[in-house]
């Protein structure tokens, strides 16, 4: 994880944390959500931990400062169920970005 300085953030929880991407990418399918209401690490950490719960789901890479969540899977992704993931962590699902 990397260190984040907490400005303006959702939940003044902050300081620290955020969802890094690896260098090394798991085999399947990628798929690019935009999420709006994510504003700091802990929001990108709430999200990437709800869509990580989902059946197949390998890898997760959420950027709060574009909205973007990248969810790697072994095969597609039912989109309400991504839905019902992020809704879980307090966050709005846009749609596929």
């Amino acid at each position: 994880m990397t260190d984040q300085t907490s400005t303006g953030s959702c939940c003044g929880s902050c300081g620290t944390g955020g969802a890094t991407a690896t260098d090394v990418h798991p085999v399947g399918v990628t798929t690019v959500y935009k999420v709006s209401g994510m504003t700091c690490g802990h929001c990108e950490g709430a999200v990437s931990q709800e869509i990580s719960a989902l059946g197949g789901v390998t890898a997760v890479t959420a950027v709060a400062a574009t909205g973007e969540v990248t969810v790697t899977s072994t095969a597609p992704l039912d989109e309400e169920a991504v839905r019902a993931a992020v809704d879980e962590a307090g966050y709005e699902l846009v749609g596929r970005a």
